[in-house]
């Protein structure tokens, strides 16, 4: 999907977590395809620095989207100075590496209070701005779908993601508000960074997660956020409830 072709030509679009990796990427097709952008992120410099290096209209709103504080104000914002919204990314998460005998309750409150209490809360209080006909992406994992150690907190989060936006495409289907997640599987974001400690660690990661896959490579930011543009779009104007997987087959095979 090329985002220059004025695909989000006069739209206003909120990408939560957008300040980094697929978020950002995300937030530069949008506004590469005419529309505007406001972005979040919990790091007040860096949302402002990335706002400011994107072509278009884009904001940064700093904001923790554990925090129902941090939602009021970046929605106020949006009301503020556009007045609606017709898109809406839910991108922003949580991971916190942990296997069974060492879970904690932290960890499962900052997992979930971002995955599932965040992600609740960031589209509830985006309704009442929502223009009829408008588009909400949850992002969820393939970690959802694929067993894969020391992940099972993670992974149950985002199979909650899924389980969200099968119910709310329906709740929300008469006001034609559609509601599909987006699932990347191994992703070259600097997110990975949670799970691997220097550049060497990295570099075995990928190569061991990618030669699971029949495309023996781990995807990129740009390849994960092309599948969200294009579920936000008119282009998926028919497209609801569903749950697009960008995992090079990592988790159909």
């Amino acid at each position: 999907m090329n985002g220059q072709s004025g695909t989000f030509s006069g739209k206003i679009a909120v990408v939560t977590g957008g300040s980094a990796g697929i978020g950002l990427a995300t937030a530069r097709m949008i506004a590469e395809g005419g529309g505007t952008v406001y972005i979040t992120g919990r790091d007040a410099d860096r949302v402002a620095a990335v706002a400011a290096s994107i072509p278009g209209d884009v904001v940064g709103v700093p904001a923790d989207s554990a925090s129902a504080e941090d939602l009021d104000r970046l929605f106020a914002r949006v009301r503020e100075r556009s007045g609606r919204l017709d898109v809406l990314v839910a991108n922003a998460a949580a991971i916190v590496p942990a296997p069974l005998g060492s879970i904690t309750t932290e960890i499962i409150t900052t997992v979930f209070g971002v995955n599932i209490a965040g992600t609740i809360m960031t589209v509830q209080k985006a309704l009442p701005l929502f223009a009829d006909g408008g588009a909400v992406v949850l992002v969820g994992s393939m970690a959802a779908h694929k067993a894969s150690r020391g992940q099972s907190v993670y992974a149950a989060s985002k199979a909650g993601v899924r389980a969200l936006a099968r119910t709310w495409a329906l709740e929300l289907s008469s006001r034609r508000i559609r509601v599909n997640v987006v699932s990347p599987g191994p992703t070259d974001t600097p997110a990975i960074t949670q799970l691997v400690p220097d550049d060497e660690a990295r570099k075995a990661f990928f190569s061991r997660m990618g030669a699971g896959t029949p495309m023996t490579r781990a995807g990129t930011a740009e390849e994960a956020a092309a599948v969200i543009a294009f579920v936000a779009s008119a282009a998926a104007s028919h497209v609801n409830g569903a749950d697009y997987h960008v995992d090079g087959g990592y988790g159909q095979v």
